[in-house]
């Protein structure tokens, strides 16, 4: 079943466009990786999904509900939640007082603090410091854990890995595993293309704000990544 679908979606910066008609759809508890440049619009889509751009054009309905227009606290409600890049953790907050700011979205579900802990249990360890004291894996995970403590139905993850080593990125990664058990769908925005297309079933590539490739990992080649990616 369709749990996300978006069609012919316009959102701009002011008077800039920054993208064109875009549709894209996630199934329940599917996992789709959106690749492309810097300056493609992955963060720009993503911050429209969830109601923190205001001006956009088309149809975004999630389970079946338009929500284009929808408040961005609504949308968390429902279960469409964000990792943002750059992780947006409270600096004067500890570890599990930031994990705890998800359960402000009042959503009941399997996602606990305890079921974080289990997923990521570094931050069992680490749950009275402060974020400034974590390495940058940690801080991801911490975000990460935040979002599930939303107990979202899709989750969107946007440059998870970006400035992480690959030890760090190899555990968040392992992660989503368990997280879709739950049956969480989840969109994986990523530069790092291989990654983002082997713990994905699908695949869709921007370039300047427009879908330039939408596939199935399984049936995507390398020739074709690269066209989508770079327009050659």
């Amino acid at each position: 079943m369709t749990l996300l679908e978006v069609a012919g979606l316009d959102v701009f910066h002011g008077d800039l466009q920054a993208i064109f008609d875009l549709s894209f759809s996630v199934a329940e508890g599917e996992a789709v990786a959106l690749v492309g440049a810097n300056g493609a619009g992955k963060t720009t889509f993503l911050r429209a999904l969830v109601g923190l751009i205001d001006r956009k054009e088309g149809s975004v309905r999630f389970d079946g509900d338009e929500i284009l227009t929808t408040p961005a606290e609504e949308i968390a409600r429902r279960g469409l939640c964000m990792v943002p890049e750059g992780r947006m953790l409270f600096d004067t907050l500890t570890v599990e007082e930031n994990l705890m700011m998800g359960l402000l979205v009042k959503r009941s579900g399997s996602w606990t603090l305890q079921r974080v802990f289990d997923l990521f249990p570094i931050l069992e360890e680490r749950r009275s410091s402060l974020p400034r004291q974590l390495s940058g894996g940690q801080q991801q995970m911490v975000a990460i854990g935040r979002a599930l403590m939303c107990n979202p139905r899709l989750l969107l993850c946007d440059e998870i890995s970006l400035g992480l080593a690959p030890v760090m990125v190899d555990q968040i990664y392992g992660a989503f595993t368990d997280i879709r058990k739950e049956g969480t769908a989840i969109v994986l925005v990523e530069q790092d293309v291989k990654r983002a297309t082997v713990a994905s079933d699908r695949v869709y590539c921007l370039l300047k704000g427009r879908v330039s490739l939408a596939t199935t990992t399984h049936n995507v080649s390398v020739a074709d990544l690269t066209q989508a990616y770079f327009g050659t």
